[in-house]
């Protein structure tokens, strides 16, 4: 139980600060004819690479943040980590096997699955 809080932990302070900002800066912001902030991206792409490095060791180790067993630490990453998967931000997570892996398999879930077609509606 403490592993998965410290995840959680880890996702609502280092994780999410920098993903959102990454959202909103290029995929939130053409929605509204907004321009991109091309600094804010370099710079919210830098702080999430140094998160992803220690994400890429953890999931060397295991097949889930937590632990070998999908939890609520992973599920919480899903609606940021989708929306930069579509975005140029998406090399911070292929250039790292076990994340890139990882973000396959929890967003290939059932439910992630079908929570996605729901948004596409």
């Amino acid at each position: 139980m403490a592993t998965l809080a410290v995840w959680m932990e880890v996702e609502a302070h280092q994780y999410d600060p920098a993903a959102s900002k990454l959202a909103w800066e290029q995929f939130y912001k053409p929605l509204f004819f907004m321009v991109t902030d091309s600094a804010a991206v370099e710079e919210n792409e830098t702080k999430l690479a140094k998160v992803l490095d220690i994400y890429e060791t953890r999931l060397s180790q295991s097949k889930y943040l937590a632990g070998d067993s999908f939890s609520l630490a992973d599920m919480h990453h899903i609606p940021v980590t989708q929306i930069l998967v579509g975005t140029q931000s998406k090399k911070l997570f292929e250039s790292r096997p076990h994340v890139n892996a990882w973000v396959a398999d929890i967003t290939a879930r059932p439910a992630c699955s079908k929570f996605l077609a729901m948004q596409k509606q």
